[in-house]
């Protein structure tokens, strides 16, 4: 784990005229929209990188790199038009041919982006000219302007595919976005500057992320005047940012959601009565206590989504429930433990060290389940090592993680048998259809049907168990103006933005 930023290092720096400084857990190590797995990257790459389309304050669809789309009569085909007066970073015109490139990198396997999921819709993708992208789908689609928000990679930056994450563009990024990446720091920080040929004026000069790995001194910093921004404000620091006057704070509601996977290639753990009873001994509400206030959910969606199933009952503790299912599946009580096979049950947890509160929540839920007579060991990984024990060798148990998602809340990849980020290894052919019909609905309420239905099958199923969706509050200086956040990635109109 990388060094804390002493406090006492940062409180003499005044801030730069017009430099936004703010707060991650953990600095991402890389700036590539086809390799963020975190949401510090993913907020790194709303800064720098753009799509096709983007939100508008009111969550609309809006045109960025694209002025319009075209959809043919069968709806089988669109020809979007794309700006003519955009340029990389470097300098280099942006063209069709880079929307070209970046559809066909992320289709190729051996890329290995877990975003590939966002193109699989799309069977062919011609340049006409410069200005003119034909893309032919797979099936038809009635809005297809709202599935391109996938960021856009400047071709000429690039040999033939496919792409690597240990590309040299990983450090040194070329996007078209309102600023540009300048540096990597030594302290772990990341520097961008307003990238002046942006098309609409930039309200800050420079963005500064700064590595904080200690949440106590984050809230400090921002009193100090050391930050002037915080991502997400800590429960139990709210009130004292409140009452300051130098400091601002802007509610918002993030769709995200927290889930305890469970490992369904597990021989122990294929069994869906074990899931559920495993579940039944968890207190959710223990443990989402220390962590912050936060709506339970029962399924793959947040309560204020319109898909969202709330005829699904919560699943509350029941440690007799979760006695008779673990006895029907072969296992004993002997004294204060549960064994199988004469051994006692020992389950291994892994969690993301980036996660904000994992800590807290982990050791929590180890308690409980020791509690109940399972033992649970829990490592806490670094990026490097989740990718490999979670995402390609799926090497645990248990596994406790964030899924965030955009306003499409597209949940193929998680719970489609054929998903490439269904880590946990859940397959329900009857999901795998209603998914498939969520997929192709041109009808909102048929695609909404769908995807209750989803909701409901999947929690029965239990290849995890849902956890909760937190309350998020930003805390801004008072100098920092016309803040509007985006709930999704944060930054989407921070180019609106100015700083007194």
């Amino acid at each position: 784990m990388r060094a804390l930023t002493p406090l006492l290092l940062l409180l003499p720096l005044a801030a730069q005229a017009g430099n936004l400084r703010y707060a991650e857990d953990l600095a991402p190590a890389i700036v590539h929209p086809l390799y963020g797995s975190s949401m510090a990257e993913a907020r790194a790459n709303e800064l720098a990188f753009e799509g096709l389309y983007t939100d508008d304050v009111e969550l609309a669809t809006t045109p960025a790199l694209a002025l319009s789309t075209e959809l043919a009569a069968d709806k089988l085909s669109a020809v979007v038009t794309l700006r003519s007066d955009v340029a990389w970073h470097d300098g280099q015109a942006f063209t069709a041919a880079d929307v070209v490139f970046t559809i066909k990198a992320l289709q190729d396997r051996a890329t290995a982006s877990t975003e590939s999921g966002r193109v699989a819709w799309i069977k062919e993708a011609v340049a006409l000219d410069n200005t003119h992208v034909k893309l032919t789908f797979v099936r038809p689609e009635g809005r297809p302007e709202d599935k391109l928000y996938f960021k856009i990679l400047p071709q000429h930056a690039f040999g033939a595919l496919p792409l690597k994450r240990t590309d040299a563009f990983r450090t040194h990024p070329v996007g078209t976005g309102p600023w540009a990446l300048s540096q990597f720091n030594e302290d772990n920080s990341i520097t961008f500057s307003k990238w002046k040929s942006w098309r609409n004026p930039v309200g800050i000069d420079q963005i500064t992320l700064r590595e904080v790995a200690d949440k106590n001194y984050q809230a400090k910093l921002v009193l100090y005047e050391s930050l002037e921004a915080l991502v997400r404000v800590l429960p139990r620091d709210l009130a004292i940012l409140k009452n300051n006057r130098k400091v601002d704070l802007y509610p918002y509601q993030t769709n995200s959601w927290w889930y305890l996977g469970y490992n369904n290639k597990r021989p122990a753990l294929a069994n869906p009565a074990v899931r559920r009873a495993l579940s039944e001994l968890v207190d959710v509400d223990s443990l989402l206590a220390p962590v912050g206030t936060g709506a339970r959910i029962t399924g793959p969606f947040v309560p204020s989504s319109p898909y969202y199933n709330h005829d699904v009952p919560m699943l509350a503790p029941d440690a007799d429930d979760a006695e008779t299912a673990l006895t029907a599946a072969g296992y004993a009580q002997e004294g204060d433990h549960w064994t199988q096979g004469g051994k006692p049950v020992v389950l291994k947890a892994v969690a993301h060290q980036a996660l904000e509160s994992v800590q807290e929540v982990a050791i929590n839920l180890q308690s409980q389940l020791e509690s109940a007579g399972i033992k649970l060991e829990v490592q806490f990984l670094d990026d490097a090592a989740w990718k490999q024990r979670v995402w390609h060798d799926r090497d645990y148990d248990l596994m406790l993680s964030q899924w965030t998602f955009d306003r499409n809340e597209d949940i193929s990849e998680q719970f489609h048998s054929t998903g490439t980020r269904n880590f946990v290894g859940y397959s329900n052919p009857a999901v795998d259809a209603l998914l498939d019909k969520a997929r192709d609905a041109t009808d909102p309420f048929a695609r909404k049907a769908a995807l209750r239905e989803v909701h409901k099958l999947v929690a029965a199923d239990q290849p995890m168990l849902f956890l909760w969706t937190l309350d998020s509050y930003a805390a801004m200086a008072v100098k920092v103006r016309n803040v509007v956040v985006h709930p999704f990635y944060f930054f989407t109109f921070a180019p609106q933005w100015s700083m007194k």
